[in-house]
């Protein structure tokens, strides 16, 4: 019997409902084989980064207990981005629904499509702060526990909705 990993996942969105499109995010994983969500972090506004003239996004981080491996998981998110209406209409393009595989459990994984920990979840306070809300003591691989790494995330803009 495989034993249950802490899997974290990012959920962001900012077309459509983003808080109908964070129900139906958690509903689905909760569906998920072998899979139950752990803790959900409250609800971030945030200003898009890298791009203008879009809409703020709404963000949070979901904790997952699962037994799925990182490739099944990511297929899955995949697969409820696009349930949630995701197109993939460019690397920056707004969206229904993102959801990025964050961390799971202490992996480190570098693979086409896939690498965990996600590369850039340090430098962003859209992924930090809802983490370190329900997991402050996570260590990130490569850089260290998630509530360690917010002053270096103080300067953007994100407030709890």
């Amino acid at each position: 019997m495989t034993l249950p990993v802490r899997a974290f996942v990012a959920f962001g969105a900012n077309l459509g409902d983003p808080a109908a499109a964070f129900a139906l995010a958690l509903q689905r994983l909760a569906e998920l084989p072998g899979t139950r969500v752990a803790a959900h972090s409250s609800l971030y506004r945030s200003a898009p980064v890298g791009v203008e003239g879009q809409p703020d996004y709404i963000n949070a981080v979901i904790e997952l207990a699962t037994t799925l491996a990182a490739r099944p998981l990511l297929d899955a998110l995949l697969a409820i981005e696009h349930e949630g209406g995701r197109r993939r209409d460019g690397h920056m393009a707004p969206r229904t629904m993102d959801l990025d595989l964050l961390l799971h459990g202490d992996a480190v994984i570098d693979e086409p499509g896939l690498q965990v920990p996600h590369p850039r979840m340090h430098l962003r306070a859209f992924t930090l702060v809802p983490l370190a809300e329900i997991a402050p003591d996570v260590r990130i691989p490569g850089h260290g526990p998630a509530a360690a790494l917010l002053p270096g995330v103080a300067s953007q803009s994100i407030a709890r909705t």
